[in-house]
């Protein structure tokens, strides 16, 4: 088994909040609930902190499924905005909501959630240069490791924190988030579950991204593996583990269209 890249302490993440007015949790707009943490908003709520749900990466779902996720967590009390921070999008409103929320300023904002939503990309387009550490893949060069305080305008300021993987998290996320794809000693299984989960929201998902029609986990990847030209030396077989690498990257980079909507 590959190492876990615990890249924050809970205790850490205390201190943080603690020091915050503002916590920023968040969340990947695909799969929202999924990248929500309850521990993180008890942590807030306990530090009697203001809680702002970000949906970034907004520009891979639909603008009315990305409305509707809005609705159903300000019908539930949280404050919310989605925006697509590679793009530079729906960060301006982000920042009025931040200034909004602030009971004074200068307002001292934590930026926290899993590996791989967007944190350090959220932080980068507010201020509009590339100086928060970014890193395509947890846990390699780059990824941030330790908490930075950067400043946004005169009024904001910004603590970055390293990715976080709550306890209460799917076993899914737990390896797709917390581990670099290269690094999974066995990147089969999960790959085959991920592909599962995709086919159950969009079955033509792989025929999109690939042009492969197959339905089963297993057919997709020896697929993907042959139009690729990845086969094993010995056996020329397909090798299947680096499709499943490869889809993996894939899925964090946005490259198989996939969402889950509200309910």
């Amino acid at each position: 088994m590959a190492t876990v890249f615990k890249l924050a302490s809970w205790s850490e993440l205390e201190r943080m909040v603690s020091k915050a007015d503002i916590v920023l949790m968040v969340l990947d707009a695909r799969t929202p609930l999924e990248t929500f943490s309850r521990r993180l908003e008890a942590m807030t709520a306990r530090h009697g902190k203001q809680l702002l749900l970000v949906l970034n990466k907004s520009d891979l779902i639909p603008r009315d499924v990305a409305d509707e996720w809005k609705e159903f967590f300000k019908t539930r009390g949280y404050h919310v905005v989605y925006i697509a921070a590679a793009r530079h999008m729906g960060t301006l409103r982000l920042r009025r909501t931040i200034k909004h929320l602030a009971r004074e300023f200068p307002v001292t904002v934590a930026v926290a959630g899993y590996p791989k939503v967007g944190k350090s990309s959220i932080i980068n387009a507010l201020k509009g240069r590339h100086s928060a550490p970014t890193s395509p893949y947890p846990g390699s060069p780059g990824y941030t490791r330790s908490f930075q305080l950067y400043r946004i305008d005169e009024d904001i300021y910004m603590i970055d924190t390293p990715g976080v993987i709550p306890v209460e998290g799917g076993d899914l996320e737990r390896v797709l988030r917390g581990y670099p794809p290269e690094k999974l000693d066995d990147p089969v299984n999960p790959a085959i579950e991920l592909i599962k989960k995709i086919l159950s929201y969009n079955k033509e998902a792989f025929a999109i991204a690939y042009g492969i029609e197959a339905q089963d986990p297993l057919s997709i990847l020896e697929q993907y593996a042959v139009k690729r030209g990845w086969f094993y030396k010995t056996t020329k077989e397909p090798l299947i583990e680096e499709a499943a690498r490869a889809i993996i990257r894939d899925y964090h980079d946005g490259r198989i269209p996939f969402y889950e909507r509200p309910g």
